[in-house]
């Protein structure tokens, strides 16, 4: 055991807590579900309905993960969440030179509405929340699930779901962006003002700290990189002449769940009151739902080890129950075998299991905000609120998040973050159990899923068969609408949606977008 008893985001652990005599529990608890919402965006929370179980599944091909989803909502998944390879996060098709070796390697291949409706197959999508982890092609995504459901003849305003829809994160720690910041944020903002329109029960983007937190961010950086970000995506909605309280209401938060059992707690919480604040105070925000930050957790990808593989059970087990004594709206659990490789049915089923377990077994959902009015935990909760906010502030005096990231300030920080972690491991100081200590020989052989490269030439066979085959007049006619509103302030998602009606692809809307707004290239 270390002999440091810092959090990764350098708060000092006292022996034991006692009362803060300048601790005000209406100032910084209330009731749950009533400003500042620290305790919760509901009343009753997980006593009315429990979070969403929401695992995440992309299988390379759509009828495979097709199958996926139909195997979890069997086994007791309550939504569904959408990975997608890296072509399609590229705005790439699969038959395309850049793809070669990636598609369908981590996630689904979706080249066209074709794929869209083989993915949801048998699926019914004005009853069950689907996820979509995209950013650069998102609006592609979210059109060809809505030309789906017509198709169907559902009405859009019956779809729940979210789209990632963060470019800022992208630039910042994840790297699968096309355009520069500023028609990124215009294809954003047009989203908002399209759903707003035509699908309001969608969550129109979710601001995502995880891949900054996976990156190597602290809870704290966490906190302020992912509000910050929020703090942008708010302000160009109102440049473009949304009004707040018009879009906030279906803004939604993504954040990781790592080790340190109270401190993930108390980000939530911190995270929640402080966005409320910002929101009622910068903004000037009057609908409660504007206030409230409902969020989506995914427990962590980097603390999971190739090593001893199953001990990761018991890891994501204990950041579950971290995520819901925090107060997610939606969690996904990882599979102990992710580490290795995409997780099999018999891996994903126990990460399945482990959410029902904590939600029917454990009587942690009886209770809302069981941890509030910790010495500990609501000591937490203030240092890191306290920590957050003076990173906002930083960020503010350089202009806000975008300049921030053009600057390197968010990669910078992060890269310093997890390089303290990688050296303290190193070092012995952190211990990572069956990795720096309690080693053994391993002998055990795991079954690992792997996407064939058949299903890959079937996939490639498809997009080129449907090439060859729709009316190609009526596409080249639709994709240059698609041009002309891009050099015009129209919404740029009707002549997309057009398109993609007409069997345009996803590489060859994304190569319009291209062609009209460039690709960002950071600088060095």
């Amino acid at each position: 055991m270390s002999d440091d008893h810092t959090t990764d985001s350098g708060i000092e652990q006292l022996p034991a807590y006692e009362a803060d005599p300048a601790f005000d529990p209406a100032e910084q608890l209330g009731e749950p579900g009533v400003f500042p919402y620290t305790r919760g965006p509901y009343p009753t929370m997980y006593r009315g309905r429990l979070w969403t179980m929401r695992q995440y599944a992309g299988m390379g091909t759509a009828e495979d993960t097709n199958r996926r989803f139909r195997y979890l909502l069997e086994h007791g998944q309550t939504g569904l969440s959408t990975a997608f390879d890296l072509p399609t996060q590229m705005g790439l098709d699969s038959d395309h030179p850049r793809a070669e070796g990636e598609v369908g390697k981590t996630g689904v291949a979706i080249d066209s509405i074709e794929d869209m409706a083989r993915l949801f197959d048998q699926i019914p999508l004005d009853q069950v929340s689907t996820s979509m982890t995209i950013n650069a092609t998102a609006p592609i995504l979210l059109l060809l699930y809505e030309l789906v459901a017509e198709e169907r003849g559902l009405a859009a305003a019956d779809l729940q779901g979210t789209v990632q829809n963060d470019l800022l994160k992208e630039y910042a720690a994840r790297g699968t962006y096309i355009y520069p910041p500023k028609p990124s944020m215009r294809l954003i903002t047009d989203l908002f003002a399209y759903c707003n329109d035509r699908i309001p029960k969608w969550n129109t983007i979710s601001i995502s700290g995880y891949h900054m937190r996976e990156a190597g961010a602290t809870a704290a950086q966490e906190i302020a990189f992912t509000l910050a970000d929020g703090i942008a995506y708010v302000q160009a909605a109102i440049d473009a002449g949304l009004a707040v309280d018009d879009f906030a209401p279906r803004l939604s938060f993504f954040f990781a769940c790592h080790q340190h059992f109270f401190e993930e707690i108390a980000k939530f919480r911190a995270a929640r009151r402080l966005w409320a604040r910002i929101m009622r105070e910068r903004f000037k925000a009057t609908d409660p739902r504007s206030l409230t930050l409902r969020f989506h957790t995914q427990t962590g990808g980097a603390t999971l080890t190739a090593q001893q593989p199953e001990n990761n059970i018991v890891r994501t087990t204990l950041e579950a129950l971290s995520a819901v004594l925090g107060g997610t709206q939606s969690l996904h659990t990882n599979a102990f075998d992710e580490a290795l490789a995409l997780p099999t049915e018999h891996s994903a089923k126990i990460a399945l299991r482990t959410q029902q377990v904590i939600g029917y077994e454990t009587g942690v959902p009886d209770v809302v905000d069981p941890l509030g009015g910790s010495y500990y935990v609501e000591s937490l909760t203030d240092e890191l609120e306290r920590l957050a906010v003076a990173y906002i502030e930083k960020i503010d005096g350089m202009g806000g998040a975008v300049e921030a990231i053009e600057q390197g300030f968010y990669q910078d920080e992060i890269h310093e973050a997890a390089f303290r972690i990688q050296q303290a491991i190193e070092r012995g100081d952190r211990v990572v159990v069956g990795v720096n200590r309690f080693q053994v020989p391993e002998e055990h052989e795991y079954e690992l899923q792997r996407i064939g490269e058949d299903e890959v030439a079937h996939q490639i066979e498809r997009v080129q068969a449907l090439r060859a085959t729709r009316d190609e007049a009526a596409v080249e006619v639709a994709l240059a609408d698609v041009r002309r509103t891009a050099g015009e302030s129209a919404n740029l998602l009707p002549p997309m949606k057009e398109a993609l009606r007409a069997r345009a692809t996803l590489g060859e809307v994304s190569d319009v977008l291209r062609d009209a707004f460039g690709e960002y290239r950071p600088s060095s």
